[in-house]
């Protein structure tokens, strides 16, 4: 697989080939990133890149579909990725070139049923989860006198359930230099977000609390610089599922 030559004459294809990428990032932390920004256009096979010279600074995503790696292209072109701007084509060649040369080739099938046993697992954890919530484990009858799942108060007497209070909504956080990221994925990566909202003027510092994943605040020098950036980035897709929601932060 090459990234040289005239990209307009290559078809669109479900791999791109990324090249001007800062080559002080290490290879782990690189690969996490490019999963991290382009996993918002579609479901990755893979993400290839390596330590040899001749492929520093190079890289190779590989999509499911050839749409998603048409809007990847179009979208991501020279976004500033690590201070540097992407320069994005689709590759030449197939990935599983890539894949065989680099030792981490996978049959299509068996790559096929890998993905289908780690959605299903996804899936029944979260259903277990949701089940937790509402106060049901799949492998656990409630306790006797349990609480109903809704929030209801235990009828009096065995009468009708007393509903719950409606909360009181909060009334959101003034305008402020510190910006509170939420619905951002469990795994998130915190070099990614710095990468994001790096790119706006003013940026001083990313913070996640290591016991309330998914959630992350950013600090900027003053409001106007927060903003801006709150602005620019409200909504951004950090995988499918996640599209990030910001506000400014309490204080």
């Amino acid at each position: 697989m090459s990234g040289d030559g005239d990209a307009q004459a290559i078809p669109p294809n479900k791999t791109i080939y990324i090249n001007n990428l800062n080559e002080k990032i290490k290879i782990d932390e690189l690969k996490k990133s490019l999963q991290a920004v382009f996993s918002q256009f579609g479901k990755i096979l893979e993400v290839l890149a390596f330590k040899t010279l001749k492929h520093k600074g190079q890289a190779w995503v590989v999509f499911e579909d050839v749409k998603s790696a048409a809007e990847a292209l179009k979208s991501m072109q020279n976004f500033p990725f690590y201070n540097k701007p992407m320069r994005i084509q689709y590759a030449k060649t197939k990935s599983d070139i890539v894949a065989k040369a680099d030792g981490t080739f996978v049959p299509r099938e068996r790559r096929k049923r890998h993905d289908e046993k780690a959605d299903k697992k996804k899936r029944d954890q979260q259903q277990e989860a949701n089940q937790a919530v509402m106060g049901v484990h799949p492998s656990y009858p409630p306790p006797y006198g349990a609480a109903p799942p809704m929030g209801g108060m235990m009828p009096p007497y065995g009468g009708a359930p007393v509903p719950p209070r409606p909360a009181m909504p909060e009334a959101p956080a003034p305008p402020n230099n510190i910006l509170f990221i939420q619905n951002l994925p469990h795994e998130n990566n915190p070099l990614m977000l710095q990468m994001l909202f790096g790119q706006y003027a003013g940026f001083k510092e990313v913070r996640m609390i290591e016991a309330k994943p998914g959630i992350a605040f950013v600090e900027y020098e003053n409001e106007m610089q927060a903003t801006v950036a709150l602005q620019a980035l409200q909504g951004f897709k950090v995988t499918q599922q996640n599209a990030m929601l910001i506000t400014y932060a309490k204080k």
